[in-house]
């Protein structure tokens, strides 16, 4: 049977890869060490949703308790399938900037060495199998930063004459001479090395550099997961603090389904190694956090516990929205299903239903 590899299997887009991978009649093995407990707490345990996938995909799924940076393991985990393998989609990753910036050797270790380890094992046992990887539009640093910005009643955008304003940041920014983060170094390091196995090896490879990737399947934590942790703080009534940007910053929203829709095109169909598309919910599903925050009191009917820090993360952008046009383009029947409101939906209904959380 034609088999397909996920790492970060337990985490919001893993799961997600794996549900529509086996709708796909693919058989999944899953690779995830729950090391986001590690890096965020109890609340970020992600063993609930692998025991779901292990409960509803037993002949399907086989899960494997292994570190990414394990470069053996990752070896003879991949000779055991060998040319059994079309398809890797790496979704392994340290997520936080925050949390990157406390241990930059292990955030490296894991998110650039550990993608070296997933590219080296599909060269040498299934090479030409489709290699997905999901990026992030951090390596674009704060470029986009230098934009001007009219500051409107509860976001900030883009002046009509700048670039990207009318249809978000499109691949051509540039990802140099500008702040990253270290999170967002380590995955520049990735990014390029992800592209160079395809350009210079030959394997099919396809980077996606998401924004805001969310849904309800997000263990979300303090340091990673903006709208999940959001929405747990108003259910809870627990404080939620805004860095900088008055709460006025724009995100773009992507739901976990549309990604991997994105993925299941680019398997069927893979376009030439390399390609690097942006990702993200774009003009039809952005928002901020001030206008975020009013959906979700109102949602719970609770005021939220707001605190303000005027001080923004290093590196963080003051606006994001992703221009989605070049994958379009590619891929013209793939679209964003889900609406910035579906989206908060999902998250707070499925919230309501988990009882870890509650």
């Amino acid at each position: 049977m034609a088999s397909a590899i996920v790492t970060g299997s337990g985490g919001l887009i893993g799961s997600a890869a794996v549900r529509f991978l086996i709708a796909e009649g693919l058989e999944v093995i899953g690779i995830d060490n729950n090391a986001r407990r590690f890096f965020f707490g109890p609340e970020a345990d992600i063993s609930w949703n692998i025991t779901a996938l292990r409960s509803n995909y037993p002949q399907r799924y086989r899960h494997e308790n292994l570190d990414i940076r394990d470069e053996q393991g990752v070896r003879s985990l991949f000779a055991r399938y060998g040319k059994s393998i079309v398809l890797v989609v790496h979704a392994a990753a340290q997520p936080s900037h925050d949390w990157a910036g406390r241990d930059p050797h292990t955030d490296f270790s894991i998110n650039a060495a550990g993608t070296l380890n997933i590219l080296e094992a599909t060269r040498r046992n299934a090479p030409e199998a489709v290699f997905i990887f999901t990026s992030t539009n951090k390596v674009y640093g704060d470029t986009v930063n230098r934009l001007e910005f009219q500051e409107l009643e509860t976001r900030y955008e883009p002046l009509p004459d700048e670039p990207y304003a009318a249809h978000g940041v499109d691949e051509r920014m540039s990802t140099d001479r500008c702040m990253h983060s270290i999170f967002g170094a380590s995955k520049v390091a990735a990014d390029i090395m992800v592209q160079e196995y395809g350009r210079y090896f030959g394997l099919a490879t396809v980077i996606f550099r998401g924004g805001c990737l969310t849904g309800p399947d997000h263990s979300a934590a303090r340091l990673h997961g903006f709208l999940g942790y959001l929405v747990r703080c108003a259910i809870l009534n627990e404080p939620y603090t805004i860095f900088g940007y008055k709460g006025k910053q724009v995100r773009d929203n992507i739901h976990a389904d549309d990604v991997v829709n994105a993925f299941l095109h680019c398997f069927r169909s893979p376009p030439p190694p390399g390609e690097v598309f942006n990702l993200g919910g774009g003009r039809t599903s952005n928002i901020s956090i001030l206008e975020a925050v009013d959906v979700c009191e109102k949602l719970t009917g609770n005021s939220m516990r707001i605190c303000y820090d005027d001080k923004a993360r290093t590196g963080d952008h003051q606006w994001w929205i992703s221009d989605t046009r070049k994958f379009q383009s590619h891929y013209p029947q793939w679209k964003c299903k889900y609406t910035m409101n579906d989206i908060i939906d999902e998250i707070y209904f499925g919230m309501l239903n988990r009882k870890d959380i509650l």
